[in-house]
């Protein structure tokens, strides 16, 4: 896959994809990471990319003309590429939208700077805004490293095991369960003994539960679009009654430390 980043911080993209999962897709060619920096594309000789808000108001916004002269460069590199935008104001990235740009041979990946982009630009150059989040960041880099990273995962070749690309949150719409490795008893607290049992079945029966915990207490969200089957629903109930369990059992554990 060939991806372009537009930015004015080329080396920031460049030296952050030369580290880990993404270095190791591009040594092995799975992936392509360029960049484009609008500033190449100013006129004046203070290489100007910005300007002030029509309307008035703080910050700077960055200009529709440099921009629309690095997609031009980014497009004759990657001609067929899907155009996003990396903004506050964009729809939130889904692992469901990422599967679909690893489907892509190539992407092209806005980073906007200041108070945003002229929008003129956005309406003329660009195919979708997408957001990593409900934050406000000081550039459109972060966001566009993590496209990149979310989508090399998913390349065929990237990681050692491809099954690692499978087994994650997000892939079936709920959360991931907890994991645990050596030593089997650390500060104290143990693995869950049914990880160290052996079954295979009970593992599994194990795994589908906390994961339907845990997005029942952090990202209820995602459970409300999912339409659990009996199975599941017993699952749940499950967890939220050994979840009840514990409570009360910690209660009277300050209970019995307050009296002493």
């Amino acid at each position: 896959m060939r991806i372009v980043v537009v930015t004015l911080f080329p080396e920031f993209v460049e030296h952050a994809v030369s580290f880990g999962v993404l270095g190791r897709a591009i040594e092995r060619g799975v992936l392509t990471v360029e960049t484009v920096n609008p500033r190449q594309f100013a006129t004046d000789v203070h290489k100007t990319v910005d300007d002030r808000p029509y309307g008035g108001g703080p910050g700077m916004v960055l200009k529709a003309e440099p921009l629309r002269l690095a997609m031009a460069e980014a497009a004759a590199k990657v001609p067929l590429a899907r155009r996003v935008y990396l903004a506050a104001d964009g729809a939130p990235l889904t692992q469901r939208q990422v599967a679909g740009f690893a489907g892509m041979a190539e992407l092209v990946l806005v980073a906007g700077r200041y108070e945003g982009v002229d929008e003129r630009f956005v309406e003329e150059c660009i195919d979708e805004c997408v957001s990593v989040g409900d934050v406000v960041l000081s550039g459109g880099e972060l966001p566009a490293l993590t496209v990149i990273d979310a989508v090399a995962r998913l390349l065929p070749g990237t990681l050692g095991d491809a099954e690692s690309a499978v087994q994650e949150s997000f892939i079936d719409g709920l959360l991931d369960w907890p994991h645990y490795t050596r030593p089997e008893v650390w500060a104290g607290k143990a693995v869950p003994p049914v990880l160290v049992g052996g079954n295979h079945a009970a593992i599994a029966r194990w795994r589908r539960k906390q994961a339907l915990g845990r997005t029942w207490q952090r990202r209820p969200d995602l459970l409300a679009r999912r339409d659990l089957n009996e199975e599941e629903r017993k699952l749940l109930a499950e967890y939220q009654a050994e979840q009840d369990a514990t409570r009360r059992e910690q209660g009277r554990n300050v209970d019995q430390v307050v009296k002493k």
